[in-house]
C-alpha cells in the first residue's frame, strides 16, 4: 500500500484577512492560487500601472472594491493600499498598523 500522511493540522483555514481603511473593514483575497499570480506581477522592481490593476482587482472582492471606490483615493493612494494588502498577506506578522 502507498505511503500517506495526514497534514490538516499543519495547515490553517483562518479566511481572509482584512484591511482596515477609515473604520470600514477590507477583505483581501489571500488563497494561494491569487498570491502566486500576484507576486508574479509585482515581482519586478518598478511594477506598472497594468500590472497594479490587475492585481487589484485580484485581491480585492467586489463588495471591498466598492468601499475602495467609495472613498474617493488618488491613484497614489490606491497603490499604497495595492502594497499594504500585498504585505499584509506575504509579510503577515510584524506589519504597521496589525490588530
Amino acid at each position: 500500500m502507498a505511503k500517506m500522511v495526514d497534514i490538516t493540522e499543519k495547515l490553517t483555514f483562518e479566511g481572509n484577512p482584512s484591511l482596515m481603511i477609515k473604520g470600514k473593514k477590507l477583505e483581501v483575497n489571500a488563497d494561494a492560487p491569487t498570491m502566486l499570480k500576484v507576486m508574479g506581477l509585482m515581482g519586478s522592481d518598478d511594477p506598472g500601472v497594468s500590472e497594479i490593476l490587475k492585481t487589484y482587482d485580484m485581491m480585492f472582492p467586489e463588495k471591498s472594491k466598492k468601499e475602495i471606490e467609495k472613498l474617493g483615493l488618488s491613484f497614489n493612494d490606491l497603490i499604497v493600499v495595492v502594497q499594504e494588502a500585498v504585505g499584509l498577506i506575504v509579510g503577515g506578522v510584524g506589519s504597521q498598523g496589525e490588530q
